[in-house]
């Protein structure tokens, strides 16, 4: 009771800050359905409210920049489920910036003595006190080992980590209310936006995480030519601080800067391409904030990413879905993306193969027909997403910060050379890759490994079919349908065990034999 009294009275400051940047129009949109609500509504718009310019996003945007970090980081959430929030909000969130005031260098100090255990000169042996940057969750402070390394310290906001957790059960407790008021949104997943959001920021709350994302991206792409990540000085890592090799270099999109520096752009798009590729397809791990700014080319070319704190993964099954998407929409062979998604499970068997593929041909048409450098892959996955409802298609939450991932790589790719098309160039590599994971011995080494995760849980499923079966046979079924509790002695399984074995046995035979 109290705890919903707390988040009634942040409800009430949130929506003044709405009203005062003239973007109450979410609330607006969701009180249609509820008369009380529509009545708050109105308060709050005849009180407070202030007409301001712009596109309903960018008021949006400016309002969760009002609101601070934890609604910054919501934003950028928010800009990857443009199913949720419609395509034009989502591109002005995009935008928001989490970059804000920097706070005090001292504070910064006394974080990085009490998270390392020691004074800062001993850390230290130069330790410059202007920030170079400064964002929602920290700022970073350029530095000098005592070994002479040139580093990037970042260091944690104070205070920050109990106000984000204050808002992130704010945003659960929202998230939640809707989906028992308003079930049809249940299908957005409006939990799982704020899951995934929370897994963001708890990564980038503990920077000995982010310092590990950095170390396993490091690992995966150690021989990959021009692609270099930065080394964790993990003696001077903490919860609290992360200290980094420093990179120098052009920012990734200075197209003038790097033409000036020597750098062949063609060749740097070329294998940003290649990068992403292996990223996704071969490791299944990739950097999902790969905006210029966390992007630079060093003196040798290399491509070095920085921020580590939004990091995506994909199942191998996932990534087999991603590239016969790919490849089926680049050929224009639409049954063959309707199948990967009958295959996977994202479309329900219920629905009708022949008009799905109709509606891909839809969506494909449209963008395929466009000249092949103004092609864009991450607008085509974006149209397929938002066809989710129509065919009763739950969202996919890991999918959709690829595919907003995807939008980015591809803006980069255009300010590199407008001409060329960064998947058009990956395309081979997507296609010899299929090659090697949908062949006939990749699909007997899938089934032998789906067989061997059947039988390493066939004991525990036999464990549940003894005690369903026991409970049924005992005391059946209550009128709601449920099992009663089980009373008196164990019944004998004895009949039902072979049954059971019998049907696994013969489930996996069946696995096999496809």
């Amino acid at each position: 009771m109290l705890t919903g009294l707390l988040h009634l009275g942040r409800l009430v400051g949130i929506a003044r800050s709405l009203a005062r940047h003239d973007a109450l129009w979410p609330l607006e949109q969701v009180s249609r359905r509820f008369a009380p609500l529509r009545a708050c509504v109105w308060l709050l718009r005849v009180m407070f409210r202030r007409k301001r310019p712009g596109r309903p996003g960018e008021r949006l945007a400016a309002a969760f920049a009002d609101l601070g970090p934890s609604y910054v980081k919501l934003g950028q959430a928010l800009s990857v489920r443009a199913d949720l929030v419609g395509e034009d909000v989502a591109r002005d969130l995009e935008l928001l910036q989490d970059g804000l005031d920097p706070f005090p260098t001292d504070q910064a100090i006394a974080t990085i003595e009490e998270t390392l255990a020691m004074p800062l000169m001993q850390a230290f042996a130069q330790f410059d006190r202007d920030p170079v940057a400064a964002a929602s969750i920290a700022q970073v402070h350029f530095a000098v080992t005592p070994d002479g390394r040139d580093v990037a310290v970042k260091v944690l906001r104070p205070g920050i980590v109990d106000k984000l957790d204050r808002d992130v059960g704010l945003f659960r407790f929202l998230a939640k209310m809707a989906e028992r008021i308003y079930p049809p949104i249940r299908r957005l997943k409006p939990v799982a936006v704020v899951n995934t959001f929370e897994e963001w920021i708890r990564v980038e709350l503990d920077l000995r995480l982010e310092g590990a994302a950095a170390a396993e991206l490091k690992e995966n792409c150690e021989g990959d030519e021009g692609f270099h990540v930065v080394d964790v000085d993990w003696e001077r890592t903490g919860q609290r601080v992360l200290t980094t090799e420093r990179i120098r270099g052009i920012n990734i999109d200075d197209v003038d800067a790097l033409r000036a520096a020597g750098h062949d752009v063609d060749d740097i798009l070329a294998r940003s391409s290649r990068i992403f590729f292996l990223q996704v397809f071969r490791d299944g791990y990739f950097h999902a904030d790969m905006h210029p700014g966390n992007m630079f080319i060093d003196e040798n070319g290399r491509l070095c990413p920085v921020d580590f704190g939004i990091m995506g993964r994909v199942t191998r099954r996932q990534r087999i879905f991603m590239a016969d998407t790919l490849v089926g929409f680049l050929s224009r062979d639409y049954r063959r993306v309707a199948d990967a998604h009958f295959e996977i499970g994202y479309v329900p068997p219920t629905q009708s193969r022949d008009l799905f593929t109709q509606a891909l041909r839809a969506i494909g048409e449209p963008v395929l027909d466009k000249s092949l450098n103004e092609i864009s892959v991450g607008r085509l996955l974006e149209q397929l997403f938002r066809t989710t409802e129509r065919f009763d298609m739950p969202t996919q939450p890991d999918l959709l910060l690829l595919q907003k991932t995807m939008l980015v790589a591809e803006g980069v790719g255009r300010t590199l050379n407008p001409t060329l098309n960064m998947w058009l160039l990956a395309r081979p590599l997507i296609e010899e890759w299929m090659i090697v994971n949908r062949g006939p011995e990749a699909r007997i080494t899938d089934t032998l490994r789906d067989t061997m995760e059947t039988l390493e849980r066939l004991p525990r499923t036999l464990q549940k079919a003894e005690e369903t079966l026991d409970r049924l046979a005992k005391n059946g079924m209550n009128p709601d349908g449920s099992l009663r509790e089980p009373q008196g002695a164990s019944t004998n399984i004895k009949l039902w065990g072979p049954v059971v074995i019998i049907a696994l046995l013969a489930a996996i035979a069946v696995n096999l034999a496809g």
